[in-house]
């Protein structure tokens, strides 16, 4: 948060986000994509997920059909319905050229497509929280990407906490 006199570059609010009909593209099939799609799953139903290789767990995820898997690599055009989109590769270029092609649909399709870029904060409309959840109840912890470690910690003492 910015304190009285400090400049701030980018304000993050913390919301939370109706997508049960939202369109998502995650590019990327790496350990952080299948963090990140398994968050997604708990909220979202219409989940792609592109990459030529998938790890372990995204197959997991794929095998118990929370999400639809195309195993190829990224082709423009991929994300033109996406309605939120993740570029989580292991190839920054095309990380950049995803968020590119975000932008100029945004522009010409006037349209917004919500972008997380796994490996550039400054180009992130969001940041991906830890989430817990119990029942009804959602609990969000971010640090703008600056200490995930600290996130990690808080999320475990405050798991505990509440006895999950």
């Amino acid at each position: 948060m910015k304190k009285e006199g400090e400049k701030m570059e980018k304000a993050y609010f913390p919301m939370f986000v109706d997508l049960s009909e939202k369109k998502i593209v995650i590019v990327g099939g790496g350990k952080i994509a299948a963090r990140r799609a398994e968050t997604l799953t708990l909220f979202a139903s219409d989940i792609t997920v592109i990459a030529p290789e998938f790890s372990e767990a995204m197959e997991k995820l794929a095998a118990k059909e929370k999400l639809h898997c195309e195993r190829r690599t990224y082709r423009p055009g991929d994300i033109k319905e996406a309605d939120m989109v993740l570029a989580a590769t292991n190839n920054i270029e095309l990380n950049h050229s995803i968020a590119g092609e975000c932008r100029e649909l945004e522009r010409s399709g006037g349209r917004r497509i919500l972008l997380s870029v796994a490996d550039d904060r400054s180009l992130c409309d969001f940041y991906f929280p830890s989430v817990i959840q119990k029942d009804e109840i959602v609990i969000g912890i971010n640090s703008g990407g600056s200490d995930p470690g600290k996130v990690k910690q808080f999320r475990k003492e405050l798991e505990k906490k509440m006895g999950l």
